[in-house]
């Protein structure tokens, strides 16, 4: 049945097991495990997980942020993957949801995420980490990169992609309906929890 699906591969296995973990170059960072249980759930809206996509052929990349409930999906143009260029996104995106659409925010140990801090300062939003080599736990956020791919697929250029067409993408994602939202899209089960603002 996995080879129907749009993205038809084996389930990963766990590539921390034997693998020396690295040091992370992020101060003060706050583990998954300290996250709020409730997050689980995806009983209310404001969780988000966030991620970058790479582009191997230029600096520029895509910052993402996906809420838990909704499946919603933010996408943002980087001119390059740093930590000043990532928080301007996620500020700029997040901004003009109500405190109660931005609670947490769970991310991966990349550099790019090194201050955090500044995103809690701003926003008011509280960021938690995975576990090095744990993609899983930010796994509604790995799900929709892989969608984001069958339209940008790895080797895309994404300083040759403009706003127009990542926006467009983001559309099309947001207004997809998903089965584990009784069929409706994510822009619906957005609408229902929080009154997205322009």
């Amino acid at each position: 049945m996995i080879n129907l699906l749009r993205r038809a591969h084996k389930k990963r296995k766990a590539k921390g097991i034997g693998r020396k973990e690295r040091k992370t170059k992020i101060p003060n960072r706050i583990p998954i495990d300290a996250r709020p249980k409730s997050v689980e759930s995806r009983h209310r809206y404001g969780h988000w997980e966030g991620d970058s996509l790479i582009s191997r052929k230029s600096k520029a990349a895509l910052n993402t942020l996906t809420e838990r409930k909704s499946r919603l999906v933010l996408i943002t143009k980087l001119h390059k993957k740093g930590a000043a260029e990532t928080n301007k996104a996620i500020i700029n995106r997040l901004k003009k949801l109500p405190a109660t659409g931005r609670q947490t925010l769970t991310l991966d140990n990349g550099t790019e995420n090194a201050k955090h801090e500044q995103l809690s300062a701003k926003l008011g939003i509280r960021c938690y980490f995975a576990h090095p080599y744990a993609s899983w736990e930010r796994g509604t956020n790995e799900n929709i990169n892989g969608l984001i791919r069958w339209y940008l697929p790895k080797g895309t250029d994404f300083s040759k992609i403009d706003a127009e067409l990542i926006t467009r993408i983001e559309y099309l994602l947001n207004s997809r309906p998903r089965k584990c939202l009784g069929y409706k899209t994510p822009l619906e089960a957005a609408a229902s929890s929080v009154a997205l603002r322009d």
